[in-house]
């Protein structure tokens, strides 16, 4: 699996992120411009002892990543969308792609990408969740499906 994270904003975050990845196996995809220096302190303690097990990618537009990787399935976490995110039959080797913190996913991914974009079922009156909480529901449900293939 391949986790997305969109100009991420708050390092402790991204540090939790990148601690899911590390457990899963996931690479991790940051496109810039990040809100801060990948050498902040409460990215690097949120990772904790994990970093040397994580694959980590940096990319300065999301558009890098589509040249990079034709033909992968891309999913696109939005309060927006109308699928909920168990709508989905996920692959092993497909993208999970999340928003910054403040903003959520551009309108320009949203608009071109509305039939792939998921949604986390809330009430009415939430926001949203957490950005990290966010990916470890879907990453885990991608997961799930493809029977937590080499996770022990």
């Amino acid at each position: 699996m391949h986790l997305v994270l969109v100009e991420p904003e708050i390092p402790a975050n991204t540090g939790n992120v990148a601690r899911t990845c590390a457990v899963t196996g996931a690479e991790l995809h940051l496109v810039k411009p990040l809100g801060f220096s990948v050498d902040d302190k409460h990215l690097k303690r949120a990772g904790l002892d994990y970093w040397h097990l994580l694959t980590i990618h940096y990319h300065d537009s999301f558009e890098e990543i589509l040249a990079a990787y034709p033909g992968h399935r891309f999913h696109f976490a939005t309060t927006r969308a109308i699928k909920k995110y168990t709508d989905v039959k996920y692959g092993l080797d497909d993208f999970l792609v999340f928003g910054k913190e403040t903003a959520g996913l551009p309108d320009r991914i949203i608009n071109r990408f509305w039939d792939r974009c998921i949604r986390i079922p809330m009430i009415n009156d939430a926001r949203s969740l957490n950005l990290s909480n966010s990916v470890a529901v879907v990453l885990y449900e991608a997961l799930r499906q493809n029977g937590f293939a080499g996770l022990k």
